[in-house]
């Protein structure tokens, strides 16, 4: 189970990430490249969890 959430929150982060990114605040486009980021490694962590079983 902690695949799929890790894999939900990846997604969401990554969508407010992109989102953040659109904005015409210079703090606020670093803020979404670094929350797209975020949703980037927990949709990796997700990955493996899968691949791996839960037990990591």
């Amino acid at each position: 189970m902690g695949e799929l959430t890790e894999k939900v929150k990846g997604n969401a982060n990554e969508a407010a990430g992109e989102l953040k990114q659109k904005s015409s605040d210079p703090e606020t486009r670093a803020e979404g490249r670094a929350q797209e980021r975020k949703g980037e490694a927990q949709q990796f962590k997700g990955e493996v969890e899968g691949k791996l079983g839960d037990d990591i």
